[in-house]
């Protein structure tokens, strides 16, 4: 047996932002990729994936007397104890929605009347898909916007205009003559954790000047680099980017691996590269924007970049 392939994602702004309000876009990621397996002779990564299903068709029983979604469990037990798992190349920790596939995949084979892809998409339903996937995927980080899975289900680019105000979102196509820009994604080596630092965001929003800085700045760079973004205004983008990673090292400094500040603090001063956190941050990918990757290349050449999109 072997499910449908559920992609990573990236959400290119509005982490932390859309918490409080901000836009944010977010799109799928192909290079990284799940499916719900069985296999006759499963090695340890699967006897551990299969772990966790059980631990998981337990949770979900719990929010299924909530009445938001109802699942066949009886099947999903079945399936478990024949020993299926998730079989993922998408890294655990590392901000690209691992665990968003795997909800998305249980989702899409034992939900009951279940919201499909080929419906036509209103925005009551994908507010329903992103309640039940919030609720779903709260069972690894403690709390969940939803969209993570609702972006691997739908393998749609989502815009994001607040919490309750979603769409799936048409994006520029990537330029083929000139492809020097690029966003990328640099390897940090570490893996992180979400619980953690959402935690240290909830405790910084206790503090007025953080919640202040959040609303005139942080956000502000946000709502501007998600509208240049989508206007393919490549010109102000870099400028509204500039800024926003200004703010994220000055304000966000637990959320970026020490060993990263002086390099996110160089892409700012020579203008070769601007840096941003990449889902929570504490390590995984770092996002990278660049309007000349040839250079952005060499400036990092200690690390290992892959490129997302180019301009």
């Amino acid at each position: 047996m072997k499910g449908p392939l559920f992609y990573s994602k990236i959400l290119l702004f509005g982490e932390y932002g859309i918490i409080k309000d901000s836009k944010g876009l977010s799109i799928p990621y192909n290079f990284f990729k799940g499916a719900l397996k069985v296999s006759e002779t499963p090695d340890q990564n699967a006897i551990q994936s299969n772990d966790n299903l059980k631990n998981f068709a337990k949770y979900l029983e719990e929010i299924q007397e909530k009445g938001i979604v109802q699942f066949d469990l009886e099947k999903l037990h079945a399936d478990i104890n024949s020993g299926m798992y998730f079989d993922s190349s998408i890294p655990q920790g590392y901000g690209v929605g691992s665990s968003g596939a795997l909800v998305a995949a249980i989702y899409d084979k034992y939900a009951s009347d279940k919201i499909t892809v080929l419906e036509n998409l209103t925005r009551d339903k994908l507010l329903k898909l992103k309640e039940v996937f919030g609720l779903m995927e709260s069972f690894f980080h403690g709390k969940s916007s939803g969209l993570d899975p609702l972006n691997s289900y739908l393998s749609l680019p989502i815009l994001i205009h607040s919490n309750d105000n979603i769409e799936p979102a048409g994006i520029p196509s990537q330029s083929v003559e000139n492809k020097k820009g690029a966003v990328f994604l640099l390897d940090s080596g570490i893996v992180g954790e979400t619980a953690p630092m959402v935690s240290i965001f909830m405790e910084n929003m206790k503090q007025e000047g953080f919640r202040n800085m959040l609303k005139n700045q942080f956000v502000k760079y946000t709502d501007a680099c998600v509208e240049d973004f989508l206007q393919g205004d490549v010109k102000s983008l870099f400028s509204n980017i500039k800024e926003l990673s200004h703010v994220v090292l000055d304000n966000f400094k637990p959320m970026i691996p020490k060993q990263f500040h002086n390099l996110w603090k160089r892409g700012i001063e020579t203008n070769d590269y601007y840096l941003k956190l990449c889902g929570s941050g504490g390590g995984g990918y770092i996002l990278g924007f660049t309007q000349d990757f040839d250079k952005a290349k060499a400036s990092l050449k200690d690390y290992k970049l892959e490129v997302v999109y180019n301009f």
